[in-house]
């Protein structure tokens, strides 16, 4: 190879060396964009930055409130009784919305677990902007001289005690930062009374009483009170718990009509959240259209 060549050999491995540097700066401006669009797209989520705490987060309602918000941005605390559940849960809502979430395995029905499980939070996680007061139950269906007091415990201890215990841990927090939203999830059992729903219902009195109550000692600390009142939800285990397992007979409380979903009810939950700063819907009342009351349902069918 002459002295030229070589020259030029030289010259174009020079070319080369600098063609790959920089298409490898393109690439990697490129892979920066990409991420930093990605990022600016999780921080636009409307619910970035903010933590919101849902009870009763392993089925139902309760879970697609979950996915709702964690495809909206907020850091979750979950909590319910299942732990194995939860862990679950968070897993998949990590890996589909890369969400921060939080799990906290404990019964609302416990004042001391309750307090200790909100009192043992990390700094990180502390600061909770948005309180969903999910966990309720019914606890079975009999007239009320038939009824059993171990049913009628059971419903006053979650879905009254549990949502007491639960907000009297949590809104002292959002008191002192003079900001902050409690959602309770109530039901049209808390507007209308049925045959033989006699203790159920008066537990959602309870809860539509105290939701006003509420909305009343904190309106002047900043904090907004709303309630999400559904009537029957499919995709959830209320019929199932009420009757002690009994699937069969569960199953027929959605016979032949198209009742809410669960994810109806998520749906709401996130527009009550996502109104302007002064606006706070006070009460949502949602019902399937084949519904038009407790006791007066059309089961023509399902459409």
């Amino acid at each position: 190879m002459t002295e030229h060549e070589a020259g030029a050999l030289s010259a174009l491995k020079d070319n080369i060396a600098q063609l790959e540097a920089l298409l490898q700066e393109r690439e990697a401006a490129a892979r920066e964009a990409e991420q930093n669009a990605a990022q600016a797209l999780l921080e636009a989520r409307v619910g970035h930055g903010k933590i919101a705490l849902i009870s009763g987060a392993t089925s139902g309602i309760g879970l697609a409130t979950a996915r709702q918000l964690a495809e909206d941005g907020y850091r979750l605390i979950l909590t319910g009784r299942r732990g194995d559940r939860l862990e679950k849960i968070a897993t998949e809502l990590r890996e589909e919305h890369e969400s921060d979430v939080l799990t906290l395995t404990f019964d609302v029905r416990d004042a001391g677990a309750t307090q200790s499980a909100i009192d043992g939070l990390s700094k990180e996680w502390a600061a909770i902007d948005v309180l969903i007061n999910n966990a309720g139950k019914a606890k079975g269906l009999s007239p009320i001289h038939e009824g059993s007091l171990d049913h009628w415990n059971e419903m006053i201890d979650v879905n009254l005690k549990g949502l007491l215990y639960l907000t009297r841990a949590v809104t002292p927090g959002m008191v002192k930062r003079k900001s902050g939203f409690v959602i309770n999830i109530c039901s049209t059992a808390g507007k209308e009374v049925y045959p033989q729903g006699n203790v159920y219902c008066a537990t959602k009195h309870a809860v539509d009483a105290l939701t006003a109550a509420m909305r009343m000692d904190l309106v002047e600390h900043g904090v907004r009170v709303g309630q999400i009142c559904p009537a029957h939800v499919e995709e959830t285990e209320f019929a199932e718990v009420r009757f002690d397992g009994d699937k069969k007979r569960a199953s027929k409380v959605y016979k032949d009509f198209q009742p809410l979903i669960s994810s109806d009810v998520a749906e709401a939950v996130a527009f009550i959240l996502n109104r302007p700063a002064h606006v706070n819907v006070l009460d949502l009342v949602l019902q399937g259209k084949q519904q038009a009351s407790s006791t007066m349902i059309d089961r023509s069918g399902r459409e």
